[in-house]
Formats: structure tokens, C-alpha cells, sequence
């Protein structure tokens, strides 16, 4: 028929199918828009991050906000009720004094429990294999089974030698005075400790802010306690001590709240001034890192010798800059193209001829036959459009069965048995993909598995070549 036939060609138009759903079988190069993320979302120590990662604690805060009460709750109490009377009777000064002195133990407060301590970031994959590198080049590679990376290195600071401990979780050898806090999972610059009363820990960065909130919290403790005792003393003189007790009951509960607290509070600011003199940090004063015992020839190699010098450097020294960038964005990995599929995963989509080729390595590697071999007397060429083939879902060429030559042979013949087999007529052949009549001279134990037409009757011809070339081989 020729091309511009109209009646023939429009039963065998196939419906475009769409390839713009969302099935699992969507185009693996679409890229998917990932919404930017900060690096504090993703941060794989155990912190709370608050006001879009500005803020950043411990996760057990409970005895934080114990903090926050004891400290608001007594200093509340005092201005309400100690203030007005000590005002008036002996001078102004009193409660500005004591509100100069809350709002500055609030201010260290809160930033020492908000501040980033000295966290030190952990190792990418790339920076820990690295690291397994030179660890095998420095030791030599050894061919018996898996050797862990050593747990310590040596380094010379001011003459005394200093171990550099590995950690397993953070891949990093740790710097000299860093230590890894079991409570927030991080390795922290400058260790000190971790302190659940300010809900953090205490390290490089915020160690001076921790030290001025508790020295600030000792005279405000001192000054609230001495002032509580003189306001009752005033009073019990004009009215009795029980009469004084009765019309200052808050009195009573701010000295009881003071003297159990500033025997600790006032220790705690003792010991960390000396700690400041000298230069030490509370875990190597607990560890005894460089105490005499352990030898004539140890010292501490970061004191400067000088009580001033180190108050001036651990105090009035510049503040370093974070390590973890948490407000950072992180950067979204490209999106790698998917393996070829050589046109067979893809049933749903129409495959071209040349789709079909690169599936089919032996319509590439032999010879192809013509249609005038392949055609059948009394039936119309393989070019030829099918006018009542139903369709059935598409098959991939893998998923066909090997045929034998002679189960081949029964089907299409080949160009030297032309003269002598006996066609079969065009009502007596089966119209794929159903089975054969019965009755028929092919309806013996074989069943007929006809490919889907993928493409249009070019598509349907190099099919028929493909069977060809598989019963060959």
C-alpha cells in the first residue's frame, strides 16, 4: 500500500505513552530541587540548637534551668521585699549595686550556655582515609589481617613531651589540651569540664565567660546573704525577731537559699582562680598531668611562668573564632547520571531502531537479511503495514525463550526449503499474541511468543531478523 495509504496505517498508530508520571521509572537525570540546609541540622555530636542554630547547648539542660531559677526566684525575692526597706534606711546604693551585679551573672550566664565551647569539627571520609594513609606509611603496611590506627602520637611543647590521643569517633588525632566529653559526643579545644549547672561545656571559647558568671555569682550570693541578715537585724531591733520574721518571711527563704549555696559557689570561684594562676585546665588537675609525682623533670608546659601573665591570657586574651561553622549551608552533592539501560529496563517507553540494535549485539555483528528472503508466498511483506494485529504489552528481547532451529522452521522457512513446504493460508495463521487454533497444522506442543511492537513496522522487520540470527547460533 503505498505511504499516504489512510484506512490500514491508522489501526496500527500506537498511543504515545506519557513518560512525565511519577513511577519508579523516571528519568534518573532529572534533578530533584533539595532544600539548602544549615550545618547545624545535620551535626552529629549531641547538641540542642536554638534561634536557627545561633544558640547551642548540651541536651541535658535540666539543671540549667534549675539554675535560672534559684538565681531569678532569690534575687526577685530580695528586690521586692529587702530593696525598699534598705533603701530607705540606710542608702540607694544598695539595690542598684545588686542589680548591677544580677544582670552581669545573667549576662556570663547565658553566654557561656549558649556559646559554642571550642568544638573541634570531626573528619570527613576523605580526611580519616587520608589519615589511615599516613598512619600505614609512617608504622609500614602489614599484610596480616587489619592493624587499628595507634591511639597516640608525641610532640615537643616547650621541651615536655605531650601525647596526642586518636579518637575513634571524631577520626582525628586531638590537639594538645582537647579532650572528647562523653555527654555531648564532640571533641572540645582547651578542656575543662562539662558543667551541668550552665548546661554546657566548658572549654576554650566560653572558659572565661564560666569563670567571670561564678566569680560575679559569689558576691552576688555574699551581697544578697549580708544584706538579707541586716535587713531582719533592723527590724527585730524595732519589733522583735519573731515580728521581724513575720513581716519579711521572704527574708527567711533568701538566707537559707544563700548559705547553702555560697559555700560552694565561693569554693568553685577559689579553685578556678587558681587554676587561672597557673594555667591548668580541671581535667589535667584531676588527671595530675603535671604534677610532681609523676616525676622531677615534669612541668606544665603552657604557664608562662608569670601569676599575671596567665590571669591576663586566659582572661583578657582574644576569643577564638568557631571551628564548626554551624550556620553554614551545606552544599548539595551533584546528582550522578544513571547507568545505561540498553533499552531494557525501560518497557513502558517506545525504543528506536537503534535502541534495539545496541540491546541486540548480533544485528550489529552479522549480515542482516533482506525482506525479499524473509518473504512468505502468498502473505504481504515484512514492509507492509499490519492491519488487525492486536497489541499486547511490549516484551524486552531478553525475556524470550531460546527457540531451536526446527521449532524456528516451523514458523518461517527458510529460503532453500521454499519450494517443497506447504504454506499455510492467510486464515489458517494465528494472529498474535493469542495462541494457535486448535486443529491448526502448528497447534502441536509448542506455544508461539510473539515480541510487542515497540516501535513502528521497521522495528516489527528487525525483530524477525533477531530470531533469525538466535536460531544461527
Amino acid at each position: 500500500m503505498p505511504p499516504g495509504g489512510g484506512g490500514p496505517m491508522k489501526d496500527c498508530e500506537y498511543s504515545q505513552i506519557s513518560t512525565h508520571s511519577s513511577s519508579p521509572m523516571e528519568s534518573p537525570h532529572k534533578k530533584k530541587k533539595i532544600a539548602a540546609r544549615r550545618k547545624w541540622e545535620v551535626f552529629p555530636g549531641r547538641n540542642k540548637f536554638f534561634c536557627n542554630g545561633r544558640i547551642m547547648m548540651a541536651r541535658q539542660t535540666g539543671v540549667f534551668y534549675l539554675t535560672l531559677v534559684l538565681i531569678l526566684v532569690t534575687s526577685g525575692l530580695f528586690f521586692a521585699f529587702d530593696c525598699p526597706y534598705l533603701a530607705v534606711k540606710i542608702t540607694p546604693a544598695i539595690p542598684a549595686v545588686a542589680g548591677i551585679l544580677f544582670f552581669f551573672v545573667m549576662g556570663t550566664l547565658l553566654r557561656t550556655s549558649f556559646s559554642d565551647p571550642g568544638v573541634l569539627p570531626r573528619a570527613t571520609p576523605d580526611e580519616a582515609a587520608d589519615l589511615e594513609r599516613q598512619i600505614d606509611i609512617a608504622n609500614g603496611t602489614s599484610s596480616g589481617g587489619y592493624r587499628p590506627p595507634p591511639r597516640t602520637k608525641e610532640v615537643i611543647i616547650n621541651g615536655q613531651t605531650v601525647k596526642l590521643k586518636y579518637c575513634f569517633t571524631c577520626k582525628i588525632f586531638r590537639p594538645p589540651r582537647a579532650s572528647h566529653c562523653s555527654l555531648c559526643d564532640n571533641c572540645v579545644e582547651r578542656f575543662d569540664h562539662h558543667c551541668p549547672w550552665v548546661g554546657n561545656c566548658v572549654g576554650k571559647r566560653n572558659y572565661r565567660f564560666f569563670y567571670m558568671f561564678i566569680l560575679s555569682l559569689s558576691f552576688l550570693t555574699v551581697f544578697i546573704f549580708a544584706f538579707v541578715l541586716t535587713h531582719v537585724i533592723l527590724r527585730s531591733q524595732q519589733t522583735g525577731f519573731l515580728n521581724a520574721l513575720k513581716d519579711s518571711p521572704a527574708s527567711v527563704l533568701e538566707a537559707v537559699v544563700c548559705f547553702f549555696s555560697v559555700w560552694s559557689i565561693v569554693g568553685l570561684s577559689g579553685f578556678h582562680t587558681y587554676l587561672i594562676s597557673s594555667n591548668q585546665t580541671t581535667n589535667e588537675d584531676i588527671k595530675g598531668s603535671w604534677s610532681n609525682k609523676r616525676g622531677k623533670e615534669n612541668y606544665n608546659p603552657y604557664s608562662y611562668g608569670n601569676i599575671f601573665t596567665n590571669c591576663c591570657v586566659a582572661l583578657c586574651g582574644p576569643v577564638s573564632p568557631s571551628l564548626i561553622d554551624r550556620r553554614g549551608y551545606i552544599q548539595p552533592d551533584t546528582p550522578q547520571p544513571a547507568a545505561p539501560s540498553n533499552g531494557i529496563t525501560m518497557y513502558g517507553a517506545t525504543q528506536s531502531q537503534s535502541d534495539m540494535a545496541a540491546a541486540t549485539p548480533l544485528l550489529q555483528s552479522e549480515p542482516s537479511l533482506t525482506s525479499d528472503e524473509l518473504h512468505l508466498s502468498g502473505k504481504p511483506g515484512l514492509g507492509t503495514p499490519c492491519a488487525s494485529l492486536t497489541l499486547g504489552p511490549p516484551t524486552p528481547p531478553a525475556s524470550m525463550p531460546n527457540l531451536t532451529e526446527a521449532a524456528l522452521a516451523d514458523v518461517i522457512p527458510r529460503k532453500d526449503e521454499h519450494m517443497g513446504h506447504q504454506f499455510l493460508t492467510p486464515d489458517e495463521a494465528p494472529s498474535p499474541p493469542r495462541l494457535l487454533a486448535a486443529g491448526s497444522p502448528l497447534a502441536h506442543s509448542r506455544t508461539m511468543h510473539v515480541l510487542g511492537l515497540a516501535s513502528q513496522d521497521s522495528l516489527h522487520e528487525d525483530s524477525v531478523r533477531g530470531l533469525v540470527k538466535l536460531s544461527s547460533v
